[in-house]
């Protein structure tokens, strides 16, 4: 937190914070133009306003934004997403600027699991292997022996002697559904994700009355009885290549609303409709990943601020469970 404190407080020196951007600018022309000056990548997450995935050089979710951090050669890379992912670049490439739009761009998952707090209660659970979704800060990481992604979790936790005991951290939804598909027993941090959590079951069963030939997907995140009416289950990837090989030409989709762009790119004759919240707003968007905009990730890119900074010994630290996952995940070609 104290690198974000200082980063943010050079901005405000710097009067970033300020600067309006010029209505008359062709921002996606000179986000192109900036790119290939600094010889920048825009890596952007799904859940991404429609211009930034629109602009970015690689959309994908977690695991396919790990794989092209790591192998990319680009001297700058701008992270349209939230921290930990930033983060998640900057530990496998040190040497490189890694940018984030804004800051504030957090995650209530990850904020749901504090390093203090989850030191301790790994202790309690000696001989435990810890197997953390990678929607965790870079001190969880460092806390961890493998990190996995909803893409690989099921392979990740099989890839463990069956008699291995394991902590899962930090989504409960995401360890309770892979317990349930392995048939494991981890123990489970109780972290969950915001936007996953907020599905009503009750508003779903009534959209589905309503259409009624429509497939009803969801990401693994959401909670057991969202999960257990779902004709598809499966990553933010997953859901997406579904509906485009699937037949069937109508989804409820019970994720973050970003992905419906790409739904509706990649099958612009199906209807995609976003799976209702229990509250009374029309959808589900998650507040940190739409704290980022066209502005601001041109601002980044040209200032080169706000920049991801990592002490070396964390960064190390947290850089040997990311490395076992990608190479577990290239083992099974994921």
């Amino acid at each position: 937190m104290s690198d974000i404190n200082t980063a943010k407080s050079n901005l405000e020196q710097a009067g970033f914070l300020d600067i309006e951007v010029d209505p008359s600018i062709d921002l996606f022309a000179e986000i192109e133009k900036l790119k290939r000056e600094k010889n920048a990548i825009i890596l952007a997450h799904y859940y991404q306003e429609p211009d930034i995935q629109d602009v970015a050089d690689y959309i994908g979710d977690s695991l396919g934004l790990a794989q092209q951090a790591e192998k990319t050669d680009a001297d700058i890379i701008v992270f349209a997403g939230v921290h930990f992912m930033a983060e998640t670049a900057k530990i496998l490439n040190p040497g490189k600027k890694v940018l984030l739009p804004d800051l504030k761009a957090g995650c209530s998952l990850s904020d749901s699991a504090p390093p203090p707090l989850f030191k301790l209660f790994k202790e309690k659970y000696p001989g435990h292997k810890v197997i953390s979704y990678i929607n965790c800060s870079a001190g969880i990481k460092a806390l961890s022996d493998i990190i996995c992604t909803s893409s690989n979790a099921q392979k990740i936790v099989e890839s463990l002697p069956v008699d291995q005991p394991i902590i899962f951290a930090p989504d409960k939804n995401l360890g309770a559904y892979i317990n349930k598909k392995t048939g494991r027993n981890m123990v489970l941090w109780n972290g969950a994700c915001m936007v996953h959590e907020i599905f009503s079951l009750e508003k779903i069963i009534k959209l589905k009355q309503r259409h009624p030939k429509a497939k009803f997907i969801a990401h693994p995140e959401c909670e057991e009885a969202v999960l257990a009416r779902a004709d598809f289950i499966g990553s933010t990837t997953g859901l997406l290549n579904y509906t485009k090989s699937d037949s069937g030409t109508e989804f409820i989709v019970a994720t973050e609303t970003g992905i419906l762009h790409q739904m509706q790119k990649n099958s612009p004759d199906k209807t995609f409709i976003p799976a209702p919240p229990n509250n009374s707003c029309a959808c589900n968007d998650c507040p940190h990943m739409k704290l980022n905009t066209l502005e601001k990730l041109y601002l980044c890119l040209k200032y080169e601020l706000p920049e991801i900074t990592m002490d070396e010994e964390i960064r190390l630290a947290a850089k040997k469970p990311i490395d076992l996952m990608l190479k577990i995940s290239a083992q099974y070609g994921l």
